[in-house]
């Protein structure tokens, strides 16, 4: 059976974090995953490690910032040792550093390889988590996402599956290709065009547009170990939580 994972940034509105992981444990998730504020606000990860022990979760992977892999890769090697994470991910850069043509992306995903250096001699998966704008089309035709990938086969890609239908691509085909990179996966719904509004028009897994039985058969053939929740503004986190484990029980 598969362990599925929570990304704490869908509760980040509704603290205390303890409360949070104590329902994630009570609904049966077995791992979470961290973000960036997180570690931001982490004074002490001897208490994060005490409550995530108490609830039977794992972080098992973790969202860094780019500058932080990059320029603090001691302390994330810290952070990711004390909570015996696995998995580490470049979740975005900002809009404003966003490459404009296909040779930036192509000497981003090769700056992308060099950060991942010292988490790779840990013994650590590396990679980067997809959202829509990896599918803009260059001037030559390539794809950011690939020319991001092609920098080193080490890189590993978390699939925002749903990002990906966002940016109009088929989620399917992605996944085959990259089928021996993927090692983890976003699981996230989209509303109806109309809906939940007051939710960024995302929804709870199970309750949106997305073909998620079909998606979870194309990864199950993939490398992935991490099947994370995620929910970008949930106006109810705990709705979400315990609707999408359900859903994603039976597929």
């Amino acid at each position: 059976m598969t362990d599925f994972s929570y990304q704490l940034y869908s509760s980040r509105n509704f603290p205390p974090l303890s409360e949070t992981l104590k329902m994630l444990g009570q609904l049966g998730y077995k791992q979470v995953e961290g973000y960036g504020g997180l570690y931001a606000d982490l004074t002490e990860l001897e208490a994060l490690k005490a409550d995530l022990k108490a609830n039977g979760l794992h972080m098992a992977t973790g969202h860094f910032g780019f500058e932080m892999v990059r320029d603090e890769s001691a302390r994330v090697l810290e952070i990711a040792k004390e909570l015996n994470m696995e998995g580490i991910f470049v979740p975005a850069i900002p809009a404003e550093e966003r490459q404009k043509d296909a040779a930036g992306w192509r000497a981003f995903g090769k700056e992308l390889a060099a950060a991942g250096a010292p988490y790779w001699a840990a013994g650590l998966t590396f990679g980067w988590h997809n959202h829509a704008f990896e599918f803009a089309v260059t001037e030559t035709g390539e794809m950011p996402l690939d020319l991001i990938l092609e920098a080193d086969e080490r890189l590993a890609l978390e699939f925002d599956v749903a990002w990906g239908v966002i940016g109009k691509q088929d989620p399917i085909a992605w996944i085959e290709k990259y089928a021996d990179r993927i090692v983890a996966a976003h699981v996230k719904d989209i509303a109806p065009a109309g809906e939940c509004t007051d939710e960024d028009g995302w929804a709870d897994v199970g309750q949106g547009t997305m073909d998620w039985s079909g998606i979870m058969v194309a990864l199950k053939k993939t490398n992935a170990k991490y099947f994370v929740m995620e929910h970008d503004n949930p106006s109810d986190a705990a709705r979400f939580a315990k609707r999408s484990i359900a859903a994603a029980k039976q597929l």
